[in-house]
């Protein structure tokens, strides 16, 4: 397996897809513990395997995969449904039918060899498939995504041509839709209970995490160029143009444009929370006119008078 690879193609990497892959192999996982319960040693099962396609669009070298759905496996000859493929295929072209299968995914730490037969399986439904490799182990010193984006190159080994596995880059890609439902996967209570207080902290946390990270990085570029102004290290122009074009997106916060929208969805946000404390107001008030309409009637009862309340 090379290293990197040559082919130019850019990827972009829709956070559904990782979220897709999650969900399956946790249910997968949780199955199989259910499965192994009562049986002898259930920790010395291998973890579960689990496969799937991943579908998008290819804009020139520009590679976009959007989304996946999984697919059944056999063990036995190493190959995955085809009829099912075939029969998803048909129903996502009837909703998005700019969308085609770009590849697969599965789960593990590497590659393995049996991957290639899945691989070249699905060479006919697209020439170059995308192999995306989630690897669900826990590590926390790793800082990025554990996902790995492979594709195959026909490679001379020994004097004999080979298919091999090379890794490429890849972004992450967001829409505001995706977002937003992101947003609601990290903010979902623990099944274990956890109050409201640790979710609050919890999320206070990942929020503060990538804003000391900008902060440090920007720090870093602040101290270089103060270095580069004083003279102590040489003038990199390339590198100058590139923090010129970072600062020059920045104003765009200050156009008319952005403050319309700001001011909208701000008086937006103040409306309805005046509405909320409004009603709640209101709700109070009633109940206290009932309170007093009750003990008044109470009251003119056993001195004779009638109520005008």
């Amino acid at each position: 397996m090379s290293s990197s690879s040559s082919s130019g193609l850019t990827f972009k990497l829709h956070p559904l897809v990782i979220v897709n892959i999650s969900d399956h192999y946790t249910r997968v996982k949780s199955q199989q513990a259910h499965l192994n319960n009562g049986v002898a040693s259930p920790s010395a099962s291998p973890p579960p395997r689990v496969f799937g396609c991943v579908i998008g669009v290819q804009r020139g070298r520009t590679v976009e995969i959007f989304n996946s759905f999984e697919l059944l496996y056999d063990p036995v000859t190493d190959s995955l449904d085809r009829s099912y493929i075939l029969k998803k295929q048909e129903l996502y072209k009837k909703v998005f039918p700019n969308f085609y299968i770009l590849g697969w995914y599965s789960t593990g730490s590497d590659a393995q060899e049996s991957d290639m037969q899945i691989h070249k399986a699905l060479m006919d439904i697209n020439e170059s498939p995308v192999y995306v490799l989630l690897n669900p182990s826990i590590n926390h010193a790793q800082k990025d995504l554990p996902v790995t984006i492979y594709e195959s190159e026909l490679h001379v080994i020994d004097g004999i041509p080979q298919l091999i596995f090379v890794r490429s880059n890849y972004t992450i890609e967001t829409v505001e839709a995706e977002r937003i439902s992101v947003d609601h996967v990290a903010h979902l209570k623990p099944s274990d209970g956890g109050s409201a207080a640790t979710q609050l902290a919890a999320h206070l946390t990942g929020t503060y995490s990538p804003i000391k990270m900008l902060n440090s990085r920007i720090r870093v570029l602040h101290q270089y160029l103060l270095s580069m102004q004083r003279g102590d290290i040489p003038c990199d122009n390339s590198l100058l143009r590139q923090v010129s074009s970072l600062l020059r997106r920045l104003p765009a916060i200050e156009s008319v444009k952005f403050q319309d929208d700001f001011l909208m969805e701000y008086n937006d946000t103040v409306l309805i929370t005046y509405l909320a404390m409004f009603t709640n107001c209101s709700s109070t008030m009633n109940e206290l006119v009932d309170k007093f309409n009750t003990t008044y009637d109470k009251h003119t009862r056993r001195g004779g008078r009638t109520a005008f309340i």
